[in-house]
């Protein structure tokens, strides 16, 4: 049998680098097999090396909400590279699109764009203590907020895969400063204060979370988390990172009406282009260098391709009925999934927020890391084995959110129901 062009790729790659991968769960060991390499993406579809075609439901982890290669995001970097690709220098459009989030952000005055999620986090964090002149930070077990090193303390997603709760090479004088609390349970919040009254200078939360799956915020949860911060002098750090323009256009903050102090965001205001940003009211941004102490700064913040995307990208989504297509796409796809579980009588549940999901291998209800874990996740890795022979791609673990775009269409909801059904039938 002759071999695909995909692993040949895969064995080549693993002799230069790590795991033949440069993120982890792109490696499928979570699911096994061969990741598929990706050629190109139009619309809601992708094809590999191989020329096979999926439906593609992880829009590049969640920032193709147009889907790919929308016409204006590359109209728009075709247009900036054409006169140059970085210059380490000021450009108008990092200007645009700085406007573009404080105008949608009921909680940002000022935003310094950066590179990636992770920097945008460890900055906000970085700020956060300089503001409040405290060390200690509050993180939620499960939540991810990149791989900075006080933060890969029970963190998600690729680490919950891997088995990793805690990464190799964090000292623990270090890890310390990390105090750990239990998604949707404020309780575990106050308590970590009562015990630390003085030095705690942030709570930093995914409001939706989305690196264990898709669990939404229970009642109260995020209200009670700004309650608890402002009687203990801490910041509240909300990272929209996936969130932002995602389940709304003003992020999981106007969605849920929460003012958060410090924003962190990525993935969509980069058009599918590396970019990140962090934001405050101005009191907090001051902070920043060069107007304040906190020092952070970076070559490639603001560049003119991965800004020109972003403004392009939060341009269309201002266009009506955008946000109104995306839910109305995701509730048609996860109904549409739920009934063809039910029908196959496997345990299931599907957690759904805006167009972001997870359909969970476990009978529920899912509203917290120890009932995330215990979903089953080889019966995850022969599901997605089964979608992906059927043309559907999905997130290869358990522990990930799906995502829809505007240009998946019914048609293509329609064909994806039919081969869960089939993938299900198959795994009987």
């Amino acid at each position: 049998m002759q071999q695909s062009r995909s692993s040949q790729l895969f064995e080549q790659a693993q002799r230069v680098i790590p795991g033949g991968v440069n993120s982890p769960v792109r490696s499928f060991r979570a699911v096994e097999g061969t990741p598929p390499f990706i050629a190109r993406g139009q619309g809601a579809r992708v094809w590999d090396v191989d020329g096979n075609e999926y439906i593609d439901y992880l829009g590049s982890w969640g920032p193709l909400a147009l889907g790919h290669a929308h016409p204006a995001v590359v109209e728009a970097v075709q247009r900036a590279a054409a006169d140059g690709t970085s210059f380490g220098a000021p450009v108008e459009q990092e200007v645009e699109l700085a406007e573009l989030i404080c105008q949608a952000l009921p909680s940002v005055d000022m935003v310094r764009l950066v590179n990636s999620g992770t920097e945008a986090c460890m900055s906000a964090l970085r700020l956060a203590r300089a503001y409040t002149g405290r060390s200690k930070i509050v993180k939620f077990a499960g939540n991810y907020h990149g791989h900075a090193d006080g933060l890969l303390v029970q963190a998600g997603s690729g680490a919950l895969t891997h088995g990793v709760p805690t990464s190799a090479g964090v000292p623990e004088a270090y890890a310390a400063e990390t105090l750990l609390a239990a998604y949707n349970d404020t309780q575990s919040v106050e308590s970590l204060f009562d015990a630390w009254p003085n030095d705690i200078a942030a709570v930093i939360v995914e409001p939706v979370a989305g690196n264990m799956g898709v669990v939404p915020p229970a009642e109260g949860f995020l209200a009670g988390l700004r309650r608890i911060t402002e009687a203990n002098g801490a910041l509240l750090i909300f990272d929209e990172v996936i969130t932002g323009f995602r389940v709304a256009y003003g992020g999981a903050q106007t969605r849920f009406g929460i003012t958060p102090d410090i924003t962190t965001l990525g993935k969509i205001i980069g058009g599918g282009l590396p970019v990140g940003a962090y934001g405050g009211r101005g009191e907090v941004m001051r902070m920043v260098a060069p107007l304040g102490p906190m020092y952070q700064a970076g070559t490639l913040s603001g560049n003119p391709l991965a800004v020109a995307a972003g403004v392009a990208t939060l341009l269309e989504l201002q266009r009506p009925g955008v946000y109104e297509q995306l839910e109305a796409t995701a509730v048609r796809l996860t109904d549409g999934v739920a009934g063809a579980f039910a029908g196959a009588e496997i345990p299931a549940t599907i957690n759904r927020v805006a167009s972001m999901f997870t359909g969970f291998f476990n009978a529920g209800p899912v509203g917290a890391l120890a009932q995330v874990e215990q979903s089953d996740t080889a019966a995850y890795g022969r599901y997605f084995h089964a979608l992906l022979e059927r043309g559907v791609y999905i997130a290869p673990s358990q522990f990930e959110a799906g995502f829809v775009s505007i240009a998946h269409t019914d048609a293509d909801v329609d064909r994806t129901i039919a081969a869960v059904g089939d993938a299900l039938d198959a795994m009987a």
